[in-house]
């Protein structure tokens, strides 16, 4: 790859692919939010209200978590055996058809199954991705430049599959029905079953362009002079990279743990606390409170015919929830779009700063040091006054959170050996972010929120209580941890 003057027509291939994948790595994952209550209870043949849905989207989320940190770590082992590209170009392919053959579930397990292997695609191309771009763009400046900001591709993925979503809940009478299945008392295809189709969208540009770029030349010239040692995941635990591996997987688990454990708990559990939605959230009360009852009658049904005729005073009652329901569901779309941007302006931030040189110590510690402050100031402060105040601090969370993935995203290939760059690089993001981090959504929901709640029901407030505290003890833990980072030795992706 040239170092200097003009970009090729390969470099801007190169760069157009990297952003896809980025991109729909975010969107792929974010539709599980928007899917997985709709197809579990249509899959169930429940209503949405049931406590099974949300029973089975918990562990939906457990499940595939757990998928993509096993296989995610041996797919980092397959980047650095059979090459970044390759792996790449797979990984892409499996989170592109997988969510297109949920699409066609007709039962919960192939669901579960699908999605899980989407997270298993996404885990595994990330790696692949950012080491790819460490490799093949040889300038240092460049290499720096670009691995900022492709990166930041991801934060408008959250974006788009919500405006996807939203346009096809309001075009779905007019789309044909792709021989999609008709389950449980629908005469048309779910919503979601359309939504999931849309995963396919990133398989058809990377076929085409792929073909048009390299593989890694340093790793493809090691590899044929036989010089390239084989990886194994046990040599990440040798004395010499011991304290990198453990560092870099804890700070990793870190930052997944904030994001999981209260930004992204927020706009669906606590949001309905926030002082604006007060009058909404109290007319919900006598009608959930009604729902559950229902769905205990519907759980103790027999028949079809009694099933039937609980599943109809459900209809009846989600038709005087609408209106609320509808206000509150704006509001926490408006908050998820505040940490969207907040995330996208914090990857835009951190790129600038790698490229004036800054030491990559005190990089991470410019985001963490705020994030002790504003996590504990939004969640037990400005949430209880809601408004422009909360919705700012929350978006401010979202930019010091995320951007500590695009950190990592351009420190670990810096780090590990050649050898090891792939395998090293998925232990921290997988293990440590996706398998560790993303269970702190289980310690602040089903853990802490129900100690703080006592005897009572967990309230959004408690919520927002609980996601404080779980997210402020993950930031400390962040900053005291990242004093045993090592700073990156003198460039050399050669080695």
């Amino acid at each position: 790859m040239q170092s200097t003057g003009k970009f090729s027509v390969t470099t801007w291939l190169i760069i157009t692919i990297a952003s896809i994948g980025f991109l729909f790595d975010t969107y792929e994952l974010l539709m599980t939010p928007l899917v997985a209550p709709p197809a579990i209870a249509e899959l169930l043949n429940v209503p949405i209200s049931n406590p099974l849905v949300t029973l089975w989207t918990g562990r939906l989320l457990w499940i595939s978590a757990l998928c993509g940190g096993v296989f995610g770590l041996w797919g980092g082992w397959l980047i650095d055996r059979l090459g970044r590209k390759t792996v790449m170009a797979a990984s892409i392919f499996v989170y592109s058809f997988s969510p297109f053959l949920a699409a066609y579930s007709t039962t919960l397990a192939w669901f579960i199954f699908f999605r899980s292997t989407t997270f298993i695609g996404v885990c595994v191309e990330f790696i692949a991705a950012i080491t790819w771009l460490a490799e093949v763009f040889e300038d240092k400046k460049q290499r720096e430049r670009w691995l900022g900001i492709t990166q930041a591709f991801a934060s408008i993925g959250g974006v788009f599959v919500t405006l996807v979503s939203t346009w096809i809940g309001k075009n779905q009478s007019s789309l044909p029905d792709f021989g999609f299945p008709l389950q449980g008392s629908g005469s048309a295809p779910g919503t979601w079953r359309y939504v999931l189709a849309t995963g396919l969208l990133p398989a058809i540009p990377i076929a085409i362009l792929l073909p048009f770029v390299p593989e890694s030349r340093i790793w493809k010239e090691k590899r044929a002079a036989g010089t390239l040692q084989r990886p194994k995941i046990s040599a990440l635990f040798a004395p010499e990279y011991l304290r990198l591996t453990i560092v870099t997987a804890l700070l990793s688990a870190c930052a997944y743990g904030i994001a999981f454990g209260a930004l992204q708990l927020t706009p669906r559990l606590i949001t309905p606390g926030l002082p604006e939605m007060a009058q909404a959230s109290e007319e919900l009360k006598p009608i959930r409170a009604e729902a559950k009852k229902l769905n205990e009658q519907f759980d103790k049904a027999e028949t079809k015919e009694e099933k039937d005729a609980v599943r109809k005073q459900l209809g009846a009652l989600a038709a005087k929830q609408k209106a609320p329901d509808s206000e509150i569901k704006e509001m926490g779309e408006k908050v998820q779009l505040y940490q969207e941007m907040g995330g996208l302006i914090g990857r835009i931030i951190l790129a600038a700063l790698i490229i004036f040189g800054i030491s990559r110590v005190l990089l991470l510690k410019l985001f963490q040091v705020p994030a002790l402050v504003m996590i504990p100031l939004t969640y037990m402060l400005l949430y209880h006054q809601g408004g422009s105040a909360f919705l700012l601090a929350y978006g401010v969370c979202g930019l010091l959170t995320v951007a500590q993935f695009s950190y990592f995203g351009e420190y670990l290939p810096k780090v590990f050996p050649m050898h090891l760059r792939g395998t090293g690089g998925s232990f921290a993001t997988n293990v440590g972010g996706r398998m560790v981090g993303t269970s702190m959504a289980v310690v602040t929901s089903n853990l802490v929120a129900p100690i703080l709640a006592g005897k009572s029901p967990v309230t959004p407030d408690i919520m927002a209580q609980s996601a404080g505290y779980v997210a402020t003890g993950i930031a400390v833990i962040a900053l005291l941890v990242g004093f045993f980072l090592p700073e990156p030795k003198a460039e050399t992706m050669e080695s």
